[in-house]
């Protein structure tokens, strides 16, 4: 497998990058990852790196984007946090990879059977987990259909939360980021939300939160 440089990084659409991040996660669900030689991409990359798309998630030890959508050396940034939340770090974070590095996709990556979610459902304070959590805060209080048992142990009010997390995400990364706003609005980068099931494997894009332009 190819190793990206500047040229196929300066010449790929947004469209492209979501596709190949598409592609990647199918392979990973089939077990059909592609053999790399790492230590030759490490080679590769050592005078720079061309990351093609930058990948928020969370913590989780099984969520590793460059697992999950099967790519290898320098292909994307692991942006990575408890909850996939947003913060002025992660947004300048972003900002490089985009507007200085040249990736052309975001993509924020929650997860099924989230931890920081639960903790954040079940209003946990301890140290300094306690201002990570009250981040999440807005999406629980988003979260409207369950008027029962809104804790973690009612696991559709958990995985509703995590959804709703997600879509919180997408929109604060364009409404306090104008450098990624003005790139989205121009078609430079595209941007998705999108869940990945601890079960299967699978990343579920949410399509209703994609933007090419």
């Amino acid at each position: 497998m190819r190793t990206h440089n500047k040229e196929s990084q300066t010449s790929m659409t947004p469209e492209t990058a979501i596709a190949i991040l598409k592609e990647g996660n199918e392979r990973f669900v089939g077990n059909l990852k592609f053999n790399r030689n790492l230590l030759q991409q490490v080679n590769e990359t050592r005078d720079g790196q061309w990351p093609f798309a930058v990948v928020l998630s969370c913590i989780d030890s099984r969520t590793s984007a460059e697992l999950v959508f099967d790519q290898g050396m320098g292909d994307i940034f692991s942006v990575r946090i408890a909850g996939n939340i947003i913060n002025e770090d992660i947004l300048g974070s972003m900002e490089f990879a985009c507007k200085v590095a040249g990736s052309k996709f975001i993509v924020v990556l929650g997860h099924t059977k989230c931890g920081a979610v639960k903790g954040a459902c079940d209003h946990v304070e301890l140290g300094n987990l306690t201002t990570l959590l009250a981040k999440l805060q807005p999406a629980v209080s988003c979260e409207t259909q369950t008027t029962l048992n809104r804790d973690s142990s009612n696991a559709v009010f958990v995985e509703n939360v995590a959804k709703i997390n997600v879509e919180e995400a997408v929109g604060e990364i364009q409404a306090k980021s104008p450098i990624l706003k003005e790139m989205i609005d121009k078609g430079e980068i595209g941007i998705c939300g999108a869940m990945y099931n601890v079960e299967t494997g699978q990343v579920e894009f949410y399509e209703h939160t994609l933007r090419l332009n």
